[in-house]
């Protein structure tokens, strides 16, 4: 089941919002936990299961850790490992067995057969969440939670359960047991939401169609400019798709009573790589500063160019298991520790904010071509038809037909990608309200509402990108 399917919008949520408020608080939390493992049994039953293992494993651990806080450091380590031990243990089966497997064999010329394994929707972000509660009781920022059902609301709530983003069992502990939700906040939980249907369906589905046929086209066949327009329009399709993800995530939690943190703080108007890693994902970008690069060292101890490029290793490793992910995330990594070494040095180059932008969007779209093409070596080829390596066309009919259709779609889509959009609807909205009164407000919403179903409806694209991971 997904945020922008019909079934949900129209059955689930309804269903749930409402059982959620006749019902009497001290049970709300045992309807959430229902209501969650319903949504996540929706699609593939049996992998409920996986989740409960991974509920019961942290609970477990937790108590175990805290049983043992006045021990020896050894002894706390040694559970400590096993806790993480099991938590890798299932995501490495489920998403990287196969993968190990075909590289071993690949490397040793050994015959290991794979297994059909099919990936559980959302492990990597419920492994991650399972792991930083795990680490927090452990590092003593968090009491151990002695109630199964409070572990177990906290890994499975269904907002944020199978695309993020990761949240931090120290954000919502309190929430859990003691949350309010009035009017104003439910109200912003909507409107929230809806700019998120908004931004996947009309936005990131479109895209998705211009980015879908370009990277399935021979990259022989592709003009420069069409393999360009692909790039972008990608980027573009992953951007909304994703924090089009997180609004809703964050608007459904307002709606009952969560407050979750932000995912994205527009991050294509980065001026670094540095900057751009502040801005995207940051749940998984936090998540892995404070529970590996500040362990190895960070800053301060170690090699700091060690620590990011392990660190920058494991995102892309996070994201699939795949040598085009790793690649993609050790891009990233390189130009981290090319700029962290101008920084150190003190070579600070004075270009123009246009210039820096331009060099960091160029390193991005790049970097999202390793991300969506199927392997490595169809990315490098894809790339040689952007630098019109393949002897390729500069401009075809295909490229201005899309400009064509698509212009308005590609004008909002920049707009709503730099901060200057959410200053220009706070200004509006304060001048339609002076104006019209509160009215037009709904209006508004509803009428993007209303759009967004009407793009639901018709769109044959509907999955959202980050579910595979």
């Amino acid at each position: 089941m997904v945020f922008s399917s019909t079934i949900f919008i129209f059955a689930f949520l309804p269903i749930t919002l409402l059982g959620y408020y006749v019902i009497r608080k001290e049970l709300r939390n045992i309807f959430l936990l229902i209501m969650s493992l319903l949504f996540y049994a929706w699609g593939e039953p049996k992998f409920v299961f996986i989740m409960i293992l991974s509920i019961v494993i942290n609970y477990c651990m937790g108590r175990f850790i805290d049983n043992v806080k006045n021990s020896t450091i050894l002894l706390r380590r040694i559970i400590l490992i096993l806790a993480l031990g099991a938590n890798l243990g299932i995501l490495f089966y489920f998403k990287y067995y196969n993968f190990f497997v075909s590289n071993l064999n690949s490397l040793t010329g050994i015959d290991i057969s794979l297994k059909h394994i099919v990936l559980p929707i959302g492990i990597s972000f419920f492994t991650f969440q399972g792991m930083s509660y795990i680490l927090d009781i452990y590092m003593g920022k968090v009491q151990v939670q002695k109630k199964l059902l409070n572990v177990a609301l906290y890994i499975s709530l269904f907002p944020q359960l199978v695309a993020g983003p990761i949240v931090r069992y120290s954000d919502i502990n309190k929430q859990i047991d003691e949350r309010s939700v009035n009017v104003h906040k439910f109200a912003e939980g909507v409107k929230r939401f809806i700019i998120g249907l908004g931004k996947k369906v009309i936005i990131a589905n479109s895209f998705a169609a211009v980015a879908d046929r370009a990277f399935s086209t021979p990259s022989g066949d592709l003009s420069v400019a069409f393999a360009w327009i692909g790039a972008i329009a990608y980027a573009i399709q992953i951007y909304f798709d994703f924090s089009g993800y997180s609004d809703m995530a964050i608007g459904l939690g307002k709606m009952l009573g969560f407050d979750f943190l932000e995912n994205f703080n527009y991050p294509y108007i980065s001026k670094t790589v540095t900057e751009f890693w502040r801005r995207w994902h940051i749940s998984l970008s936090s998540w892995f500063r404070d529970y590996v690069y500040i362990p190895l060292g960070g800053n301060r101890t170690g090699n700091v160019y060690v620590n990011l490029f392990t660190v920058f290793f494991l995102t892309g490793l996070w994201h699939g298991a795949s040598w085009n992910f790793v690649i993609w995330g050790l891009w990233h990594g390189v130009f981290l520790i090319v700029e962290r070494l101008g920084k150190n040095r003190g070579i600070n180059l004075k270009l123009p904010v246009g210039i820096k932008w331009l060099y960091t969007m160029l390193i991005v779209v790049i970097g999202w071509v390793l991300f969506r093409a199927s392997n490595f070596d169809a990315a490098v080829s894809y790339i040689g038809s952007m630098l019109g390596m393949h002897e390729n066309m500069m401009v075809d009919n295909l490229s201005r037909l899309v400009i064509e259709e698509n212009w308005l779609l590609f004008l909002c889509a920049v707009l709503a990608s730099f901060s200057i959009i959410s200053k220009l609807k706070k200004t509006l909205t304060h001048t339609l309200i002076i104006k019209f009164g509160y009215i037009i407000t709904p209006i508004l919403y509803i009428g993007l509402f209303i759009l967004s179903i009407s793009y639901t409806v018709t769109s044959t694209y509907n999955p959202f990108i980050y579910f595979n991971f």
